[in-house]
This record gives structure tokens, sequence and C-alpha cells, in this order.
């Protein structure tokens, strides 16, 4: 079973993430149209679990999985879709989780969900603060039962998302 662990903002994910998304940029070359940081690791000031989430949008998703042997090769495990219609998802370490890749094909409604939470965090200093709460209260609540802490904040991740979405179409448009 996973620990639960949330910690405060740490100013290195930015470079960890830098790092790896070299390394995508290299993998993906052609097929990448963009690589985003997104979850929390990506929103100053935000407590977070030490994991970096990153989101490719590429070209073609299912040209994404040619590269899985290469990902592999990487120290990521390829899951498929793991529960995202039309997602690739990667992730590196099992026990001790580092990174998580979030593949996504462009005009996927799914990465203007995930630009759109991060950067309403970014603009909300209060919300993401809220969230950093909730979280810390969760791992707390539930230090060893990471089902129990991501159901704890499921209907506020929603309704912020539901939030976020209509807020960054509005600042698209404007």
């Amino acid at each position: 079973m996973r620990k639960v662990e949330v910690v405060k903002y740490n100013p290195e994910w930015n470079q960890k993430f830098e790092e790896e998304a070299s390394k995508l940029s290299r993998l993906f070359e052609e097929e990448l149209v963009a690589i985003h940081h997104i979850g929390s690791t990506s929103v100053e000031g935000l407590a977070a679990k030490p994991i970096i989430d990153m989101m490719p949008v590429v070209r073609d998703i299912e040209r994404v999985d040619d590269y899985t042997e290469r990902m592999e090769a990487l120290g990521y495990r390829g899951l498929g879709e793991y529960g995202i219609p039309k997602r690739r998802y990667f992730r590196k370490g099992e026990e001790e989780r580092t990174v998580h890749v979030h593949v996504f094909e462009e005009g996927n409604p799914d990465v203007i969900r995930h630009l759109a939470f991060r950067d309403y965090l970014r603009a909300y200093p209060d919300v993401r603060d809220a969230y950093g709460e909730l979280k810390l209260q969760l791992a707390a609540q539930h230090p060893e039962d990471m089902e129990g802490y991501i159901q704890g904040k499921h209907d506020w991740v929603i309704e912020t998302e539901r939030l976020a979405t209509k807020w960054y179409k509005e600042n698209q448009d404007a």
C-alpha cells in the first residue's frame, strides 16, 4: 500500500519537470505539439505529493503506443489509457513514484481541463491555499489509504475544475 505524502511546495519541482520534459521532447520529436507541467507541483506555493505530473500533447494519440518501449528505457511503465479514454499514461517509480506522464492528443478536452485547473489555482491564491489545506488534512486522515485521500478531495476537485474551465474559456476568448 502506498503512503500518502503531501509536502509543502518545493521550487526544485520546476527544474525536475524541465529535465524530464527535455527527455520526452527528444523521444516524441515530431509527434509532440507541446509539453506542460500540470498538477499540484506546477502551482507555486501549493502543497503537493512530490510527484511531477507532465502532459505531452501529441498529434496522434494512437502513435504513442509505438513509443512505449522507448519510454520504458527511460524508466517509465506504460499503463495504456488507465481509466481515461484517449489518454496514454506512464509512471516512473512503483512504490516511490516520481513522475506521472499523461499524454493526450491535440484537441482533447482533457488538455483544457488540466490547463484550466492549473492556471486557475495560479490565478487565485485563496483557492490554491484552500486546496493545499484540504490535501494536508486528507493526508493526515488517510496516511496509508491513497483511495481515501483521492475520494476525500474528489468533489472539491470536480467543482473547481468546472469553475476553472469556465474561467479559462472566458479568458481565452477575451
